[in-house]
């Protein structure tokens, strides 16, 4: 159903809680699920509706365990500073630093998701959706780092344990031949960050688009989490904030 339509039925599948249990995806909480799934086993049990096969899990492990922490990217800043400011207030610094998780920050997975499943859906030479977007003046989602050069050492990573556990498919040949379209288009090799076979790797072990960006925020979150009870031990929020004010000169307005 279309977001902002109206359902006929007012109808959830997720979970409800009864007066002597909890029914989640039609299991039972603490009989079915408690002390027999992993964590990541039930986030996807709740994000789709299925019980994962084990190189679902193992792959949902893997992309999670490499892109949860980056360093002190403006997200986990974001948090660190809100948190000084009101300590009593976790979950309100793990929304700023959530809510600054976007494509520049955190990874494009969402658009490379969407580019490879229209390049899977129509047929189309990824080299010339490349050289569209390259004529057009875009970036090609999932090129090109700030950090990593010449490559990004999660990607190729993930790209290996895909190949050797036999789960790269369509999408992640596709990934592969839009690289070589960049490095032509570009006239020189641009590196394939994280988002790229994250996108790749979940779409190719049966994933809908609409789940790929949830991957990412989850695995942020858990970051987020780290700094902000660093934060109670060894405070940077102030700090970072007082450097922010250094940096950046003030300049009157004329007149």
């Amino acid at each position: 159903m279309p977001i902002g339509k109206e359902p006929d039925r007012a109808v959830s599948g997720i979970a409800q809680a009864y007066p002597d249990r909890v029914e989640v995806r039609g299991r039972d909480l603490a009989g079915e699920l408690m002390g027999r799934v992993t964590f990541t086993e039930y986030f996807l049990l709740l994000l789709t509706g299925h019980e994962p096969t084990d190189e679902q899990r193992f792959f949902l492990d893997t992309l999670l365990v490499a892109i949860a922490e980056h360093g002190m990217m403006p997200t986990n800043v974001a948090a660190r500073m809100t948190f000084a400011a009101d300590p009593t207030a976790l979950q309100g610094a793990v929304a700023a630093g959530i809510l600054g998780a976007g494509p520049v920050v955190l990874g494009t997975s969402e658009e490379c998701a969407r580019l490879l499943d229209e390049l899977r859906a129509s047929g189309r030479d990824p080299a010339e959706a490349v050289a569209e977007l390259r004529e057009a003046g875009d970036k090609v989602p999932g090129f090109g780092h700030p950090v990593h050069r010449p490559v990004d050492p999660r990607a190729v990573r993930i790209l290996e344990l895909a190949d050797e556990r036999g789960v790269a498919g369509v999408h992640v040949e596709l990934a592969r031949r839009i690289e070589a379209a960049v490095a032509e288009a570009w006239g020189k090799p641009l590196p394939m960050n994280v988002s790229m076979p994250i996108a790749a790797v979940l779409l190719d072990l049966g994933y809908p688009v609409s789940t790929v960006k949830a991957v990412p925020l989850l695995a942020r979150t858990a970051g987020l989490l780290a700094h902000l009870a660093e934060e109670q031990d060894r405070p940077l929020g102030f700090y970072l904030g007082g450097k922010a004010e250094e940096a950046v000169e003030y300049e009157a307005p004329d007149g």
